[in-house]
């Protein structure tokens, strides 16, 4: 398995979009909750170690699927409580506020 990540910038903002690559194009429902894992995630190819040093500059996180959201978690950026499941695959987002 693989994580696709893109990175985004506006201003001082920082965003980084990560997604299993197996996930790349498909879309998930689960009640009222849809995400779809579209061009938005469609980024390079990164190890964990990669995700994490991006996160590490980031000041928005989000990400998808079972892979990409541990790499996030061991990297101490997501926790249990935060992960949302939709159709049977994580989603999480952090936001860490800046001065």
């Amino acid at each position: 398995m693989a994580i696709r990540m893109k990175v985004y910038s506006q201003g001082k903002e920082t965003l980084v979009a990560a997604a299993d690559e197996d996930l790349l194009g498909k879309t998930f429902r689960e009640g009222k909750f849809k995400i779809e894992v579209g061009k938005f995630y469609e980024g390079d190819r990164v190890t964990e170690e990669g995700l994490v040093d991006h996160l590490k500059l980031a000041s928005i996180g989000n990400f998808v699927g079972r892979e990409t959201v541990e790499a996030a978690k061991r990297g101490g950026f997501v926790s249990d409580e935060a992960i949302l499941w939709i159709g049977g695959v994580p989603h999480a987002q952090y936001v860490m506020m800046m001065e």
